[in-house]
């Protein structure tokens, strides 16, 4: 199981463990549906921050490797113009 699954895991056992812990705790409707619709805003906001950093972390080595194929082509390009060359003068 990859590591992305697993704190997926966690997160909604987390929260799933958080909702039942509220609904069980002496306390009025409203308030326990208040205090599970902040908790569920909470778990979404942090939920949000890890999968943008992630986004954010892919994006950056997607643009490495654009640039280092892009470095490698024009080598390869540059050392493809200098064996036409060789090639000619012999």
């Amino acid at each position: 199981m990859n590591a992305g699954k697993v704190l997926v895991s966690v997160l909604v056992s987390a929260s799933i463990g958080a909702a039942l812990g509220i609904l069980f705790a002496p306390a009025k409707g409203t308030a326990t549906r208040k205090k599970i619709s902040k908790k569920g805003d909470h778990y979404f906001d942090e939920m949000e921050s890890k999968f943008n950093k992630v986004i954010d972390n892919v994006s950056s080595k997607i643009e490495t490797v654009g640039k280092e194929a892009m470095r490698l082509s024009k080598n390869g390009a540059s050392k493809l113009e200098d064996a036409k060359l060789v090639g000619k003068d012999s």
